[in-house]
């Protein structure tokens, strides 16, 4: 069983991965704007903003891969020599800065807040309760596990030094969440833009050029 899902994972499509964790972000939006709740509202509507800053970068991330591997399946990128690390620093540099925003941490908690010293109302989650809530912290788990599996992908070469650096950029969000104070969605929008866009239009400016 564990081989079959290996085998389904490798053939799946980047973009299709990208397109479900989108959609499913989406569906939390509608949740929150189908409700009467001004909580559940201003939740969803700062959901927006991080989509809108997150994405971006998502996307330009797939890009790059798919110059190095000239593919958009997963399988693809186990196939090539050199680690994408070496070639995809900067992406990968914006994609952890963009990982914060993703997993709605501190300094980018605007949606929905995990800490109680920060905000008592949930956002987009208010309204939500028992085995629905039970749901969507459960796949937020799930969406986790598939973020840190894209952080793996930058290492496929070894798949054990592909966990660790994992591993290493979970505890480093957990480092940043706790030591962060939340900042404007303003600050979060311009900063990742110029940040995050930049770096990886450089990485794929300069894969482009060299090839």
């Amino acid at each position: 069983m564990i081989t079959s899902l290996v085998l389904f994972i490798l053939k799946q499509d980047l973009l299709m991965i990208l397109f479900i964790m989108t959609f499913g972000s989406i569906a939390l939006i509608l949740g929150g704007l189908s409700v009467q709740s001004p909580y559940s509202r201003i939740g969803s509507h700062r959901e927006i903003l991080q989509m809108m800053a997150y994405e971006p970068v998502l996307i330009f991330m797939v890009v790059g891969i798919f110059m190095q591997t000239k593919s958009f399946t997963v399988e693809s990128v186990f196939s090539i020599n050199k680690p994408l690390l070496l070639t995809l620093p900067f992406i990968f540099i914006a994609f952890l800065y963009v990982l914060t925003i993703k997993l709605r941490k501190s300094p980018f908690d605007f949606s929905t807040s995990h800490h109680g010293h920060q905000e008592i109302i949930k956002g987009f989650l208010t309204e939500f309760s028992g085995p629905q809530l039970a749901l969507i912290e459960l796949a937020h788990w799930y969406e986790l596990i598939l973020i840190l599996g894209f952080i793996v992908l930058f290492w496929a070469t070894n798949i054990y030094i592909g966990i660790a650096i994992a591993a290493a950029s979970f505890l480093l969000e957990m480092l940043i969440d706790n030591i962060s104070a939340r900042m404007t969605w303003k600050w979060m929008l311009w900063v990742t833009w110029i940040l995050g866009i930049g770096l990886c239009l450089i990485n794929i400016a300069f894969l482009y050029y060299r090839g």
